[in-house]
């Protein structure tokens, strides 16, 4: 039984640690004014849903909740490699603008330390990483 115990306290764990980032994340997306484009509410759109989710999974962990926060998770994920995209894509485009002779490789370098920061919307992937942590080998979805 003491094992079962711990493996239930360090799922709560994980679940309160992704939570922590999708909050803190809305928090500071609210700071920095990202909210001037339609893709730049992806985050928080993300955010809410997974919040919602981990909620859910919280309160009444059943089959589907777990199921469904899976794919919440991967659907996090996901995004979050779209915003790392967005973001590179940004930096490039404005390095080769103001750069036209750079050739693409000489491009890249300067496009990862641009001002969009690159690894900033990775955090959503930690987190996406952590929520589906929380559900692995979960005894309600055995057998």
């Amino acid at each position: 039984m003491q094992s079962t115990s711990f493996e239930q306290r360090l799922r709560r764990f994980l679940l309160a640690v992704t939570a922590a980032i999708f909050m803190g994340s809305v928090f500071e997306l609210i700071l920095i004014g990202h909210y001037e484009e339609t893709l730049q509410w992806t985050p928080f759109l993300v955010s809410a849903i997974g919040l919602v989710t981990i909620a859910g999974v919280w309160f009444a962990p059943g089959r589907t909740m777990l199921l469904v926060l899976r794919w919440v998770m991967v659907i996090t994920m996901l995004a979050s490699l779209l915003g790392m995209w967005q973001h590179f894509s940004g930096n490039l485009a404005f390095t080769r603008e103001i750069n036209p002779s750079f050739t693409l490789s000489e491009s890249i370098w300067p496009a990862m330390k641009g001002s969009y920061p690159l690894l900033a919307p990775g955090i959503l992937l930690v987190a996406g990483v952590l929520g589906f942590a929380a559900t692995w080998k979960h005894p309600v979805l055995r057998g």
